[in-house]
């Protein structure tokens, strides 16, 4: 079972003049801060392989996730299923889905697929004998949880307590920074995979094109050492940087992406590295039900309800989003897991809230699970069962938001559900769902 490991990063950046994604009104780029990567690594170890690719960009559509798969599997014969693609849902890249008023631009798109596939390729041919480490710390200066409850029992998104009808923050976040280290066998630095849960929205309003800080933490490991570093954003659907209690300025890219770097530092501290390795992966398309939706939530006046941006954006999008719900019935999500020893990443194509996300972590156990959020396709937010009592930006009835409360239930069911078979054949015993 000795491993053999590969990486590459290409870089990915669209021209000006692109259009922008993540603000659902039309932003016209007009400058590069920073250059946008896509970056793969892919292991093998006796007769198993899996994959994964992260890209600098918001999403992902399924169909993309599934012409990329074929083309790698066509050109290079790697399986397709075993490749997981993620993106870091960051705000300040190009449009490579429609949301809003924002159309997807098919020539950036076609044009960055195919850089995929031919970086998976110098992935495949970097392969070399390696060795992994794994460890995690926990940060909690970095991540918020971004809903605020007001005195009436709703909830505003991103709402600072000068509010007088703020009373708490609603929920959680998941500290947990994990870090998956690979070196060559004579200990040469390979790859990193960063796990941690955080919206990355700098830059998204502006005209500007950047990675955010999952780009300035790339940067940051390549100073210390290690060529790519990639990025697997956890259940961040209702987290962020900004610290809503606080009047504090939210930190910069660059200050996040140097604190994130220590925390990585600091979990690679006394890192044990192995050179065996089982390697496994396990996927299910389920169906996901939309929403029951009422005149009110057409109108953007139920309870709770908050639009961002502009109104008349949603107004404009409703026709076809209600025929869509009203005639498609279900949506189709895949739920993929890849296993190293007793750690998997299970990938969620969701804006998921961190709520599903650590129930997939705590009914795991004993196997250490990670979640990577924006992976192998989109449906929008996924909100925990009980955020749409409360109501906020992202249970509010849009285009990137329909699904029916129980949707994160049955996402998080079937990664759990998943873990638990591959830990039953591996020996293991998972907590019951509860």
């Amino acid at each position: 079972m000795s491993l053999t490991a590969g990486f590459a990063a290409i870089d990915i950046t669209p021209p000006l003049g692109t259009h922008k994604v993540g603000w659902l009104k039309v932003i016209v780029s007009g400058q590069v801060l920073d250059p946008l990567f896509a970056r793969c690594a892919v292991f093998q170890s006796d007769g198993e392989a899996i994959a994964f690719v992260q890209l600098d960009t918001l999403s992902v559509r399924a169909e993309d996730v599934a012409t990329m798969r074929r083309r790698i599997a066509d050109r290079h014969g790697f399986p397709g299923e075993r490749v997981m693609i993620s993106a870091t849902h960051n705000h300040a890249g190009p449009a490579v889905i429609s949301a809003g008023d924002v159309r997807r631009d098919a020539a950036y798109t076609e044009s960055m697929m195919e850089k995929v596939v031919s970086a998976f390729g110098e992935a495949l041919a970097n392969r070399r004998e390696a060795e992994f480490g794994f460890g995690s710390v926990f940060e909690f200066n970095v991540a918020f949880n971004r809903r605020t409850v007001m005195r009436d029992g709703t909830v505003k998104t991103q709402r600072g307590f000068d509010d007088p009808m703020a009373l708490c923050v609603e929920g959680p976040v998941d500290p947990e920074v994990a870090v998956l280290a690979v070196r060559s066998a004579g200990g040469e630095p390979l790859g990193l995979l960063v796990n941690f849960a955080c919206h990355p929205t700098h830059h998204g309003g502006g005209g500007a094109l950047s990675a955010g800080f999952p780009g300035a933490l790339a940067r940051e490991m390549a100073g210390r050492g290690w060529p790519v570093t990639m990025f697997l954003n956890g259940a961040a659907g209702n987290i962020i940087y900004q610290d809503y209690g606080r009047r504090a300025p939210p930190p910069s890219m660059e200050r996040i992406g140097a604190v994130l770097a220590g925390d990585v530092d600091r979990a690679l501290e006394g890192m044990q590295y192995r050179k065996a390795v089982r390697l496994g992966s396990a996927s299910r398309v389920i169906e996901l039900p939309f929403r029951q939706i009422t005149e009110d939530q057409i109108k953007g006046t139920a309870r709770g309800a908050q639009r961002f941006i502009d109104s008349a954006i949603y107004e404009r999008m409703m026709p076809e989003l209600v025929e869509r719900v009203r005639t498609q019935k279900v949506q189709p999500a895949e739920v993929q897991v890849h296993f190293l020893d007793e750690y998997a990443f299970a990938a969620v194509a969701a804006e998921y809230f961190v709520e599903n996300g650590l129930r997939i972590k705590e009914q795991a156990y004993p196997t250490h699970a990670l979640v990577v959020e924006a992976a192998n396709g989109m449906v929008g937010y996924v909100p925990h069962r009980a955020a749409f009592d409360r109501g906020g930006y992202e249970t509010t009835f849009g285009s990137h938001s329909c699904l029916a409360p129980q949707a994160g239930d049955l996402l998080a069911d079937a990664a759990v559900d998943l873990i638990r078979r591959h830990a039953a054949a591996c020996g293991l015993a998972c907590h019951a769902p509860r």
